[in-house]
């Protein structure tokens, strides 16, 4: 099974701030793409999307630059990046949209679960986020459980912008969290410009989250929902190491996807992402 990781983070702390990963010991340190080579060496990774990491506020239009000059080097492809934004204010977001075209990006995320909940609820945040989809490029959204009703209001009101919700939209489950996590993917299903990442859902669900064996029920309901059409897979490196680390991951995937057919397989692990991104063949 063929995989593009379309969520590949790097930790380069000689040039970006990280303050979010303060007191995470697996987490210390830094992570580049030789050491992401390495550990999926010989298991199927066949190329990478950058996923912005979270830097500093004041970092990210430079990680963005700093990682375009990565975008295309390397014996293990980098296809392109999703580029971080700020949404939530019109304060030069024309201009960076525009700088971008220049960057490989191939889309954009706004990291909500850590933001107040009314942030994506306001006119101008998605009138820019309107502006992304114009443009051309889809948005990921990093949404926590308990605010996927934002998020499918969020979807809702951008019709013709197309998403994708991370990590199963799994971020900070709480115990016994299932059930409600269930409700709010059930409403993201009845909305067609919406796919879901295939990623990350080891280091966000809580053992009790509800039912037995929670990541698995995590995938199999996603499975059940959105079908193997709208789901695209993930790494979430070096995040996954709070998991089970990335090739405990690949290795779940194999796991997890071992009833569908060659070609379902070969849809979530690398054709969704090449159509949803538009990356090369």
């Amino acid at each position: 099974m063929q995989l593009i990781d379309t969520h590949q983070h790097l930790i380069l702390r000689d040039h970006l701030g990280y303050t979010w990963t303060e007191g995470i010991p697996a987490l210390s340190g830094g992570f580049t793409r030789d050491d992401y080579a390495a550990l999926v060496a010989g298991r199927g990774v066949i190329g990478t999307v950058f996923m912005e990491t979270g830097v500093d506020g004041a970092d990210y239009q430079r990680e963005a630059r700093l990682v375009a000059g990565m975008v295309g080097t390397g014996d293990l492809p980098m296809y392109g990046q999703i580029a971080a934004c700020r949404p939530e204010t019109d304060d030069g977001f024309e201009a960076w949209l525009e700088e971008c075209r220049d960057l490989h990006v191939v889309g954009f995320r706004r990291i909500l679960h850590t933001m107040p909940d009314d942030t994506s609820t306001s006119d101008s945040y998605r009138a820019n986020v309107r502006r992304i989809g114009a443009a051309g490029w889809p948005v990921d959204l990093c949404f926590a459980a308990r605010q996927l009703h934002l998020a499918a209001d969020l979807v809702t009101a951008c019709p013709d912008v197309s998403f994708i919700l991370d990590h199963f939209g799994t971020n900070d489950m709480a115990a016994g969290g299932f059930d409600g996590w269930r409700a709010g993917m059930e409403r993201l299903a009845k909305l067609p410009n919406l796919m879901v990442k295939f990623s990350g859902m080891t280091a966000y669900v809580p053992d009790d989250a509800g039912p037995e064996a929670p990541t698995d029920a995590v995938a199999m309901t996603a499975l059940e929902l959105f079908g193997p059409d709208r789901l695209v897979w993930g790494g979430d490196w070096p995040v996954v190491d709070l998991g089970v680390g990335l090739p405990g991951w690949i290795e779940m995937t194999h796991r997890l996807l071992s009833g569908l057919s060659e070609d379902e397989r070969a849809k979530i692990g690398h054709r969704n992402a090449r159509r949803f991104y538009g990356l090369p063949d």
